[in-house]
């Protein structure tokens, strides 16, 4: 029984009732167990096959869940060995026993690298926004484990010019050491996922410097670290070959640029060079020092970062450092003397000469990662999206947040899948819809971190002809949603959080995001003061490239004076759905699971 005072005198009652199951699992309950009041694990069984779509469910599989499910009873379950009613609801109802996608890895792990979406963060060492927050190992730690499997550190060299610290260049951002970093990774890196974890290095060091971290790399990783045998690949290994491996990509240090004075540099831009080489005002940045936390709403009229929209190379180092175009007979350069650092370089990043175009070419005896800001991303396939998506078929692209994104927030993670990219940068300390999208993308296949592409960003046709996403396609399948209940917000939440004088009115909203002509969103109606609320609703969901399409799930709570509650969320890749009646998990801003909230639904594919 709640209370809710409504004024000084009076107070409203109402108690927590717990809903029967909804008709579809009494009809159900009623079929399979032919008439009687109890279940046995044969008809079970049959159920499992015939309406939740397990092909291969065994007599043994469904013996388990008869077991687990009666586990609630203290007595009974050494009594008899088949479900009530109330038995078979909370089987259906458990995340744990009837989870909406499968929880172990069931791709196919034995592709080239590049035939895999991988979980990528970006600037994996800041704790808030990109300017004035702290570095340090946490962030990566806490990136690791939830499965993220590309991290970026950026180097650069200490005040004394001996060792090397991460930190987010010509900013506020305190720094971190790198043997810190790399000491995390090696202790954190297979406590999720079993599978390579790759480290891109934004290098802004001498070759001394270079020399020193392939020392500290080398004797960290030892037998983990991945080195190839030849000075750059004809095709990338598989993520099953790296199992257990720590993999190093970077720009190869063909040549170091002189380090100049500050009086240099700002000669250098009187003359016509960028205003990104010098550091950000002191008062702006001191400006920022106040609020280090990510935020959702990006700042206005901010100045741009050096990883900006023209960048092309892959990060804010890999921009300044070394550039492709520089002669290395050039006064301002001298040669590397760091062989070492070039050999542990598996995976080479590049800047592509001319015209971007060009850079897509797919070379026949070399593989490459190229990196694109989220704009330069979102130009290019406006004319050349499917020469991304051939160049992705072998080669590696990565995504990174436009230089404006100060407050850590993300972009539309959709636009770089769609078009074959494999690491799609996001920065994990951040919060909004587009993470939401891609934590659920990567709960996918057990959650290790790599996802095999669909087959149609891979086929190449007789005419060399590759998946278009600008293509107007035909309805491929069509997925049936019903959202029945919910339950469990009185258990994670105090009986306030929502409404200081009634219950909650909860309703949810679920959709489709993916190729333009598939996304679609529908929401069920209010259900008033229940905190265990009952929809029984379906939506129908008409779907043109199913492969690429996130079922989203948002339960909102609704306040007329005020922005609705949030009351939890989910992101499932459609192509990982079961089928049937199943236990749906919500998960709060972060991404982290909520313990008890959960929603019972239903899907079809029809």
């Amino acid at each position: 029984m709640g209370s809710y005072r409504v004024c000084v005198f009076f107070t409203r009652k109402f108690r927590i009732v717990e809903q029967e199951p909804p008709q579809d699992v009494k009809d159900a309950f009623k079929k399979y167990a032919e008439g009687g009041k109890y279940m046995t694990a044969e008809q079970l069984q049959r159920f499992l096959v015939d309406v939740q779509g397990e092909a291969g469910a065994s007599l043994a599989h469904a013996e388990q869940i008869v077991k687990q499910a009666l586990q609630r009873h203290h007595i009974t379950k050494f009594a008899r060995h088949n479900l009530n009613l109330e038995d078979f609801q909370h089987y259906l109802f458990s995340a744990d026993l009837n989870s909406p996608i499968v929880d172990q890895v069931h791709h196919d792990m034995t592709a080239p690298l590049s035939h895999y979406f991988i979980f990528t963060g970006h600037n994996s060492y800041l704790t808030g926004n990109q300017l004035s927050s702290d570095c340090s190992d946490v962030p990566i730690i806490k990136a690791l484990k939830k499965g993220v499997r590309v991290v970026e550190l950026d180097l650069w060299p200490n005040s004394d010019r001996d060792d090397v610290h991460v930190l987010h260049g010509r900013t506020l951002t305190t720094p971190v050491e790198l043997i810190k970093c790399l000491k995390s990774i090696r202790d954190n890196a297979f406590v999720a996922s079993h599978y390579p974890v790759i480290i891109t290095l934004e290098d802004h060091l001498t070759p001394n410097l270079q020399e020193k971290v392939a020392q500290m790399i080398s004797t960290t990783f030892e037998d983990m670290l991945f080195v190839p045998g030849c000075e750059c690949l004809k095709e990338f290994p598989s993520p099953e070959e790296l199992k257990y491996k720590i993999i190093i990509s970077t720009k190869p240090p063909k040549q170091y640029p002189k380090v100049i004075s500050i009086k240099e540099e700002r000669n250098n831009s009187k003359k016509g060079r960028g205003w990104w080489h010098l550091p950000l005002p002191l008062t702006f940045l001191t400006s920022l020092k106040r609020g280090s936390g990510a935020s959702q709403k990006e700042p206005l009229n901010l100045p741009v970062d050096q990883e900006d929209e023209d960048k092309i190379d892959g990060d804010t180092s890999e921009s300044s450092q070394d550039d492709e175009d520089n002669d290395a007979s050039d006064p301002g350069f001298i040669p590397s003397k760091a062989p070492e650092y070039k050999h542990l370089i598996a995976i080479h990043a590049g800047k592509p000469k001319g015209e971007l175009k060009d850079a897509l070419k797919v070379e026949p005896d070399k593989v490459k990662r190229l990196s694109l800001s989220e704009q330069k991303l979102e130009r290019i396939t406006v004319s050349h999206g499917t020469d991304v998506v051939r160049f992705t078929q072998k080669n590696v692209l990565r995504i990174f947040p436009k230089g404006t994104r100060f407050n850590s927030s993300n972009y539309n993670p959709l636009i770089g899948w769609m078009h074959g990219a494999q690491m799609v940068a996001f920065n994990m300390q951040g919060y909004g819809k587009y993470l939401w999208w891609m934590q659920g993308m990567f709960r996918s296949n057990g959650g290790c971190g790599y996802l095999k592409k669909p087959e149609l960003l891979m086929n190449v046709g007789p005419d060399g002809q590759v998946f278009d996403p600008k293509a107007e396609l035909k309805v491929q399948k069509t997925l049936k949603v019903k959202v029945y209940m919910g339950d469990g917000w009185h258990l994670d939440f105090k009986q306030t959080h929502f409404d200081s004088y009634s219950p909650p009115d909860f309703f949810t909203r679920v959709g489709i995001e993916g190729v333009p002509a598939d996304k679609k969103m529908f929401k069920t109606k209010i259900k008033e003061d229940k905190w265990s609320p009952v929809w029984d609703e379906e939506f129908t969901f008409e779907l043109t490239v199913p492969e690429l399409a996130l079922l989203r799930v948002e339960v909102l709570e609704y306040d007329t004076s005020e922005t609705n509650d949030f009351g939890g969320q989910t992101c499932l890749l459609v192509s990982e759905l079961k089928q049937g009646i199943r236990a749906v998990p919500l998960y709060n801003k972060k991404g982290e699971k909520l313990n008890s909230v959960r929603l019972l639904m239903r899907f079809d594919f029809v």
